[in-house]
């Protein structure tokens, strides 16, 4: 995996965190869906979407607990991404076809995240 400096990271991690939300709007604006599959259909769009711009905001932040703070919500909204990914394929509403690469960056992206988030912590307990 190519080294990159903290910026580059960034931009890389903001434009596929941004990606991740588009396919998924996309994938889903293209849908007819039922009344009843609208709600978790929102629940995933609310929560990739949520990934971008909560990635965004951290990589704004003032501080390094800012960055955390948002960090922590990043991971969380990833995981659930991929809750609603998994609950789509199993109430049929998608086919693991059309899930398979979405799931896949999901969990790529939320043990990168996770792994940072555990970092900090971990910086943050050993200068305690």
């Amino acid at each position: 995996m190519k080294k990159y400096n903290v910026n580059e990271f960034n931009q890389v991690m903001r434009a596929r965190t941004r990606n991740f939300a588009i396919r998924i709007f996309k994938m889903f604006s293209m849908l007819k869906l039922t009344e009843i599959s609208r709600i978790p259909v929102k629940q995933l769009v609310r929560s990739s979407s949520s990934v971008a711009a909560n990635y965004y905001s951290a990589t704004r932040g003032r501080s390094e607990a800012e960055y955390y703070s948002k960090l922590c919500i990043v991971v969380e909204e990833c995981d659930e991404s991929i809750f609603w990914l998994d609950f789509l394929v199993e109430v049929g509403i998608l086919s693991l076809t059309q899930a398979e690469n979405l799931l896949g960056e999901g969990e790529e992206l939320l043990k990168i995240f996770a792994s940072i988030k555990k970092k900090i912590r971990l910086k943050r307990t050993q200068s305690n």
